[in-house]
């Protein structure tokens, strides 16, 4: 599933394609077509992320709504002279002066007003990549729980954006257990992920790939090969189950929870022993 950096990625290109232009919209598939038709012909606005939701603006205070979910796919082509015709199941596409946009797979594609839009906004957590977030949000509901932060970090209620590989690297970063409850955690060592979570997470939004090796743990300055995985990036433990930590070269391990991976360094993430229990 696309992580945060994805969709803001994807608003800015569709802003800069389309934004201010009227638009052609429609659902070749026809699943939409009903919904695409009342935003046929008027201007789009712009585009804007929240965590892993996306929202196209069109005037008249309409949006679509779009969640790429596991297998969603939107494809941005500008610089076209002529429009091809629609290939595979295309649910929405944005036809302008010379460009397109076509999704496919989504979870969800709905037209919505501005409160429906505020309302999945509402249910969400603060964006680390939004200038708007506020991570005190995301730190109340942390401070208060007995839930593995592994698993707080993947929850979209409590922070946005945050997926399976920023989740298994910024814990590393931090030296942090996934299953370490929330309630353990200081606030300064909360701080210290958010701001960690900003800068990568942003970086992801200008390269479009996920890095989160320092600099002295890059290929070039260790002297390996680069890493090979259909998700790009330089990462510490994300898909590295059994590789030597690039750190203390202990072995990646893997545990399931809340069905999905995760992915630690035994010696560098070691588990949390409360001091009120020794």
């Amino acid at each position: 599933m696309p992580e945060g950096h994805t969709l803001h990625r994807l608003a800015a290109e569709l802003t800069a394609a389309f934004a201010g232009r009227t638009v052609r919209v429609g659902s070749p598939q026809g699943r939409f077509a009903d919904s695409a038709a009342l935003v046929d012909g008027t201007v789009l606005e712009g585009a804007e992320a929240w965590g892993k939701h996306l929202f196209v603006g069109f005037s008249g205070d309409r949006f679509v709504h779009i969640h790429l979910g596991l297998y969603g796919k939107l494809d941005v082509h500008t610089g076209v002279d002529e429009v091809p015709g629609a290939v595979g199941q295309v649910r929405l596409r944005i036809v302008g002066p010379g460009g397109y946009a076509d999704l496919r797979g989504a979870t969800t594609c709905e037209l919505v007003t501005r409160e429906g839009r505020d309302a999945v906004v509402a249910r969400s957590g603060p964006d680390p990549i939004r200038p708007d977030a506020d991570p005190l949000r995301a730190w109340e509901r942390i401070r208060r729980s007995r839930a593995p932060i592994g698993g707080l970090l993947m929850d979209q209620t409590v922070l946005a954006g945050v997926g399976n590989v920023y989740r298994a690297e910024l814990l590393f970063r931090h030296r942090m257990h996934p299953l370490r409850p929330g309630n353990t955690l200081r606030v300064g060592q909360f701080s210290a992920m958010w701001e960690d979570l900003v800068k990568l997470m942003a970086e992801g939004v200008g390269t479009g790939r996920i890095d989160t090796v320092r600099p002295e743990h890059t290929p070039e300055a260790m002297g390996r090969a680069p890493r090979v995985d259909d998700h790009g990036g330089e990462v510490y433990v994300y898909r590295r189950t059994g590789q030597p930590c690039h750190v203390c070269g202990t072995g990646v391990r893997t545990e399931v929870l809340l069905g999905r991976n995760l992915f630690w360094c035994p010696q560098c993430q070691r588990r949390f022993r409360s001091r009120a229990l020794e």
